[in-house]
């Protein structure tokens, strides 16, 4: 083989090494810059939504697997953009995914956390799927808790799937739809 030759095979290996490597990682950053430009896109706008009312806060912006999250802490009145049982930050939640829709053209799987309400929400919704399978699984009985929202339903069987020898069912209609803890059989 030429020296020529040689470093033609090389270079060709190379190429092959690199697109067969970089092909996964490239998708991976373009999902993580698509994340970041949501979660920039969605500042923006809970930036100016906090000039109007005037209200003090911090925005903070992350990606968590495959959604951008969004947190804005800081200033008192905050507790007034969650609202009663997180009704109002469930809705600028939405109005926030639909600004980044119109400006991206793609549906936003993006989270809103307004000073720590989720991550708290989180936290008590575990603790109790938890200690309910618990007392299920000692018990034997069924229980019943009260309606909750997908996003708390998911946190709650999350938490029962990790007690062994109970399961959780979600029974309903929303908005009374509610998570249901048995026995297995």
């Amino acid at each position: 083989m030429t020296e020529t030759e040689t470093q033609h095979s090389i270079e060709s290996d190379n190429a092959d090494t690199e697109t067969d490597t970089a092909t996964p990682p490239r998708k991976a950053e373009d999902r993580e810059e698509r994340l970041v430009a949501e979660g920039e896109i969605a500042g923006d706008y809970l930036e100016e939504l906090l000039d109007v009312l005037d209200f003090d806060g911090d925005i903070d912006l992350d990606v968590e697997g495959d959604r951008a999250i969004v947190s804005i802490d800081g200033g008192e009145d905050l507790s007034k953009l969650v609202g009663r049982r997180g009704e109002v930050l469930d809705a600028l939640q939405e109005l926030t995914r639909l600004a980044v829709h119109q400006k991206t053209g793609e549906r936003s799987r993006l989270m809103l956390d307004v000073a720590g309400w989720r991550r708290r929400r989180r936290d008590e919704l575990s603790a109790l799927g938890d200690k309910v399978a618990r007392r299920v699984l000692e018990s034997g009985q069924r229980e019943e808790l009260a309606p909750m929202t997908p996003f708390e339903r998911k946190i709650v069987h999350d938490a029962v799937a990790g007690v062994q020898g109970v399961r959780s069912e979600s029974e309903g209609v929303e908005p009374a739809r509610r998570v249901v803890v048995l026995k297995d059989a």
